[in-house]
């Protein structure tokens, strides 16, 4: 994991815009009409996108989770859907159970309901059905799976594409440091189950599973990310609004499951994403990070990324006030936003990495942003706002070590 002792490096969460055609390539693939030259293309664009990381000035870079098909260029979930196609045991919810379910939890007995009764959506329903509205983008998420058998894993071939395409980049680019995505076993639980007795059993069921990829991305000398949404996210898909007591407890089995699923990878080729989902919502029920950054670092991870830019959070910087970073880790607070087209100036991005490396150390700072930006924001955006994140670092590095 990259740390430097005499600047700030710059990293982001993973998705980057797509090409159109990429984009087109993937549907096809999709569709069953791909053709010979895909693994070409595919190859030729994260070579690319390496190159813009480069040029932007991004230190530790990913493959923009190009592997991963995106339905339109505006998609919120592609890094979640992606694992429906490298899974075994599920089959269409042709019921929406995913959205439509109703579940009512009870005291000591945290359960997820639909996405469509999450709690910020009832409050500003309006808003959440007004396709004006601007909190979705693109065509939706389409039909999602529910798990009906065994789970198993069959994305072998998929990750070893990822992890070659974007090894040979970085080795061509004299990148170091490259990171590829994969989903958590707690954020992978939130489809239907039909198969697991209990949810524990399921959580685990889903941490074997994906093991396999995790392993295959270390082992391909890159870092592993894992992309948990999930952990902070589905305390809104709580109804009633529960205890932060009950839901922590509910929540440490995907923390124990994910660390089953770690076990034996070294922390420093792992690095944890959380956050509170992309979508471009009012996030009034979000769940305060102080409740949750104590459970965030009980994962065997070496460095931990998370929402600081976006405005609902990014009063939270005080939480490093009180928490001690654990010796040896890195935090990669966002500070650029996926939730926004205004372009942060650097001197704010300088002043929010600042404020960071003045609690937890300069040197265990790695500046990033909210979350992906590919599919959140339009193409030409994002690349300046990662081209702000850099210059804001450069103007923090020279701050912090004059």
């Amino acid at each position: 994991m990259l740390r430097s002792t005499d600047r700030i490096e710059t990293t982001h969460a993973g998705s980057l815009p797509r090409t159109a055609e990429l984009l087109a390539a993937n549907a096809a693939r999709e569709s069953g009409d791909a053709d010979g030259d895909f693994g070409r293309l595919l190859r030729d664009a994260v070579a690319d996108v390496v190159r813009r990381q480069q040029e932007a000035g991004i230190s530790v870079v990913g493959d923009g989770e190009y592997g991963k098909s995106m339905s339109s260029p505006m998609d919120f979930g592609a890094w979640w859907s992606y694992s429906f196609q490298r899974t075994g045991g599920l089959e269409l919810d042709t019921d929406a159970q995913w959205v439509l379910a109703d579940v009512q939890s009870a005291p000591g007995d945290v359960r997820l309901t639909g996405f469509g009764n999450r709690r910020d959506q009832a409050r500003f329903r309006e808003a959440y059905t007004d396709p004006t509205s601007g909190i979705f983008h693109g065509e939706g998420p389409g039909q999602f799976p529910k798990v009906t058998g065994p789970l198993t894993y069959t994305g072998q071939a998929a990750v070893a594409q990822d992890a070659a395409n974007l090894r040979a980049a970085a080795d061509a680019a004299g990148v170091t440091d490259a990171f590829v995505t994969s989903i958590a076993p707690g954020s992978a639980t939130r489809i239907h189950n039909e198969h697991y007795a209990t949810h524990e059993e399921y959580a685990y069921a889903w941490a074997d599973v994906l093991r396999e990829e995790y392993l295959a991305i270390v082992d391909a000398g890159l870092i592993v990310q894992i992309d948990d949404p999930g952990l902070a996210e589905s305390w809104d898909q709580v109804t009633p609004e529960p205890t932060v007591t009950d839901y922590l407890d509910f929540s440490r089995i995907h923390v124990e499951a994910l660390n089953h699923a770690l076990r034996g990878i070294p922390p420093e080729k792992v690095r944890y994403h959380l956050c509170w989902g992309s979508w471009h919502g009012p996030h009034s029920t979000d769940l305060p990070m102080r409740d949750i950054v104590g459970l965030m670092l009980d994962i065997d991870a070496g460095a931990y990324s998370f929402e600081a830019a976006n405005v609902r959070h990014e009063h939270e910087y005080r939480v490093w006030d009180d928490i001690e970073l654990p010796e040896g880790k890195l935090i990669l607070p966002g500070v650029v936003s996926h939730a926004t087209n205004v372009l942060e100036h650097p001197e704010l991005v300088a002043e929010r990495i600042e404020r960071f490396a003045r609690r937890v150390g300069r040197e265990n700072v790695l500046a990033s942003t909210d979350c992906g930006l590919g599919g959140r924001v339009h193409p030409q955006i994002a690349w300046a706002k990662l081209e702000s994140l850099a210059a804001g670092a450069r103007i923090a590095s020279e701050r912090l070590w004059g």
